[in-house]
């Protein structure tokens, strides 16, 4: 039977690879990866050989109806992101839709995962949260934003790099300089950091010297204060 599994690779560190997902990525007749140079690094430590595809934002309709149409032939196929779970604020979920509709079995092979590893670890009230993924870049920014202003329940979302200094000088003004966050800074990574405090510590925090890298961050729930 045709069968598409979504694979959880690291988030950064490559030994949180699990063994299922090695056995996996070794079984499957090919596995499709948003930038195969990037997967390589990933093959080569575990010695997969498995044949590779490419799929990623840019794919085209045609493109996405070929990897499915070779599913379809009773094969079995992976699909991996760059990082972490693959169909969370990346492009796979379009694959996932059209192996659906087509009735290819849909296996879910978990594991690592960004969002899920700082709210873990981020000491606040996050029994309920909502997730949105990266903020847009414009329209819709600031209506979340003032939405997570009178949030009671915790907020999470990624950020770029480049956007990073923006966003925290969009808090002070949207939620308020003594709302509690949580920033994770390149997780599970050489230059792993994990920040708790108000968002003008944050703001005193983040100098130039450590705002690279990729970012989660959390939000708590507007009725929370951070003890001490």
């Amino acid at each position: 039977m045709s069968k598409l599994f979504i694979v959880a690779t690291p988030i950064g560190n490559l030994s949180d690879m699990t063994f299922r997902a090695v056995e996996t990525l070794k079984s499957v007749d090919f596995v499709v990866a948003e930038d195969t140079r990037h997967s390589g690094i990933l093959f080569k430590k575990y010695d997969i050989s498995t044949p590779l595809k490419s799929f990623h934002a840019q794919s085209s309709d045609t493109k996405l109806r070929e990897i499915i149409t070779e599913i379809a032939k009773e094969k079995s196929a992976a699909y991996i992101s760059d990082a972490g779970t693959p169909c969370i604020s990346d492009p796979g979920f379009r694959l996932v839709r059209l192996a659906v509709e087509q009735g290819i079995e849909i296996l879910p092979i978990p594991g690592a995962s960004a969002l899920t590893a700082l709210v873990s670890v981020a000491g606040v009230p996050a029994d309920s949260f909502v997730f949105h993924g990266f903020l847009p870049h414009k329209k819709g920014r600031q209506t979340i934003l003032k939405n997570v202003s009178d949030a009671k329940i915790a907020n999470v979302f990624y950020e770029s790099v480049h956007r990073f200094p923006k966003l925290l000088k969009e808090l002070g003004e949207f939620v308020g300089s003594e709302r509690v966050m949580v920033v994770g800074r390149e997780m599970t990574k050489m230059h792993e950091e994990v920040f708790r405090g108000t968002v003008a510590e944050a703001l005193l925090h983040f100098g130039k010297e450590n705002t690279k890298g990729e970012f989660v961050v959390l939000i708590a729930p507007s009725d929370y204060k951070m003890t001490k």
